[in-house]
């Protein structure tokens, strides 16, 4: 039977941690990395005999991949504080890990808490990559939404899912969207990204016909219309900032009044600087 690392990255995730880490507890290992917590978190760790690590957070690619090197194992489970493997999920990896795998990476699907409810099974769920062998694959760079690619192998798909609990009311969706949307702009701004307000008034429409249509979210009545539309305004959030941006760049205070605080500080800072030369 191949040996498994249970990977999770933390901070302050008490009151999540204790149902992801009872689902993986069967695993050869438990492997925490930890951003100084400042709640239970670590307690709640200890209570699964974790191998706890921690670390200052360097950023959410970073984190993970430090603590995928860390397992002591090369076969690796990566999940989040706030998720949890199914019943279904569990026994389908385990009756894998003793025939043997047959790829060098897997997928799940993931069923999300909307709000109130779970996701409808006849909705489209997405797939994430979270069971690989650590010497095929690792994190992208993408500064956000981090995930863990096989570079140089095979992936096949799990059919059981697995559990997200990290969105249970609107306030934290749109408090994640809206820190999403402001730490992809610098990513976005380097890779030379267009800013145009065509594409905030074009693909917001897009992402809710997608989301509630294509995606099946109409399945899951009022509260798959709300999702939908909170993805619809992240698009729109996503290009609105980086235009922001740029126009920023662009014009700096260039547009504002002489009373505008930034002027004035700068006004000050130059007779400063005035001032010291004459001295």
């Amino acid at each position: 039977m191949v040996r498994l690392s249970a990977v999770v990255t933390t901070f302050n995730n008490a009151d999540t941690l204790r149902s992801c880490l009872n689902s993986v507890k069967w695993a050869d290992e438990i492997l925490l990395l930890d951003s100084f917590s400042t709640d239970e978190t670590c307690q709640v760790a200890a209570e699964f005999s974790a191998n706890i690590i921690q670390h200052k957070f360097q950023g959410y690619s970073k984190q993970k991949q430090m603590a995928i090197d860390a397992a002591s194992n090369d076969w690796v489970l990566l999940l989040d504080a706030d998720e949890a493997l199914s019943a279904e999920s569990r026994a389908e990896i385990q009756n894998l890990l003793t025939k043997g795998p047959t790829a060098d990476g897997y997928t799940l699907p993931r069923i999300e808490q909307l709000f109130w409810q779970m996701t409808h099974p006849g909705s489209r769920m997405n797939h994430f990559l979270r069971l690989f062998d650590r010497r095929k694959g690792g994190m992208n760079d993408v500064p956000v939404h981090a995930a863990p690619e096989v570079k140089d192998g095979r992936v096949e798909p799990l059919a059981e899912g697995f559990y997200h609990f990290g969105e249970p009311d609107i306030h934290t969706k749109v408090a994640k969207l809206n820190s999403y949307s402001t730490g992809l702009v610098e990513y976005k701004a380097g890779r030379k990204k267009k800013a145009s307000m065509l594409t905030c008034i074009v693909y917001p429409p897009f992402m809710f016909l997608k989301s509630f249509v294509f995606k099946r979210n109409y399945r899951n009545g009022w509260a798959g219309f709300i999702g939908s539309v909170c993805m619809a305004f992240y698009a729109f959030l996503k290009y609105a900032k980086l235009y922001e941006h740029f126009r920023h760049a662009e014009a700096g205070l260039s547009l504002m009044p002489d009373e505008h605080p930034g002027k004035q500080s700068a006004l000050i800072s130059s007779n400063d600087e005035t001032v010291k030369r004459a001295a």
